[in-house]
């Protein structure tokens, strides 16, 4: 076996892994959302952008999960952005 093809398999295999720019986003848009629901502006708008951006960022850690706990859970947080999203629609 090529050492450096498998030193680039084993750099894709951990760059694939690595969630945390995810986790961070994640938390970024969540900061927004807090920020949204605490102004005076209309936000509803702003709201379902980020419930977009939430899915986004779900899908990207289910597909990068090898961890059936980690994948269930991703899948359950989309059952609540969804939930959240149709709530959002009665926000103006």
């Amino acid at each position: 076996a090529d050492p450096k093809r498998l030193e680039e398999e084993i750099v894709y295999v951990l760059q694939r892994a690595d969630v945390e720019e995810e986790m961070d986003r994640l938390g970024a848009h969540l900061d927004a959302i807090e920020t949204a629901l605490s102004g005076s502006a209309p936000c509803g708008r702003r709201l379902d952008f980020l419930m977009q951006e939430l899915n986004r960022e779900a899908n990207t850690l289910s597909s990068k999960s090898t961890a059936l706990n980690t994948t269930n859970t991703a899948v359950e947080f989309k059952v609540l952005i969804e939930q959240m999203r149709e709530q959002i629609q009665n926000i103006e």
